[in-house]
Parts: structure tokens; sequence; C-alpha cells
């Protein structure tokens, strides 16, 4: 069982940047892929990044590759989103999510109450 709190999120201006960690609890974090998603009102939860249990591999959507980098401290059980250059349309809930899939938010086991990051123009 793994338990998972984001932290991080606010209110930015565009072109700003703001990193978003997400503690996970439980001895067994080190061994699942993490990811993060996002959902803006009226939208449907969209995958934004992820990478592997060992840190060796991440993922991108399209819309934030070049902006966002996913990481992971698996001795602090912590994963992170660093999100610069942040834009109006980066504007959501995000939440941190542990499992075995990478895009689908269906292959995610455990989910975070995510954190609200709002960028204005």
């Amino acid at each position: 069982q793994v338990q998972l709190v984001e932290s991080g999120g606010g209110l930015v201006q565009a072109g700003d940047s703001l990193r978003l960690s997400c503690a996970a609890s439980g001895r067994t974090f080190s061994s699942y892929g993490m990811g993060w998603f996002r959902q803006a009102p009226g939208k449907e939860r969209e995958f934004v990044a992820a990478i592997s249990w060992s840190g060796g591999r991440t993922y991108y959507t399209d819309s934030v590759k070049g902006r966002f980098t996913i990481s992971r401290d698996n001795a602090k059980n912590t994963v992170y989103l660093q999100m610069n250059s942040l834009k109006p349309e980066d504007t959501a809930v995000y939440y941190c999510a542990g499992g075995s899939g990478i895009y689908s938010y269906k292959e995610y086991n455990y989910w975070g109450q995510g954190t609200q990051v709002t960028v204005s123009s």
C-alpha cells in the first residue's frame, strides 16, 4: 500500500516556475513507476509526465516537453515535477500517481489528493 501527498501548487504568473512534490509512504515506493496527471475544470484527467521506478526513463506529454521535468528520490520517497515557463493552459489540479502504467490513468493504483496550480496571464 502506498499513500501519496502532493504539495507545491499555487498561483503564479505566466512564465514563472513551480516545483511540485509528492511524498509517498510505504516501503514499496521504489518499486513503482510514478506519474503526474492534471485535470482542468470541465476536462478529462490527462497525462503530464511519468518516471520509471529507477528514474532511468521519463515520459512527457508533448505540451510540456522542454518545460517540465519529472524526477524522483527513492531515498526520500518523493517524486517531483519541476514546471518552468508556465502558461495559463497549465492551470489545473495536478495529481501524483503510482503504479505500473505510463500514459493511462487507468494503469495507476495509487493517487494523491491533488494540488491546484493556477497560472495567470
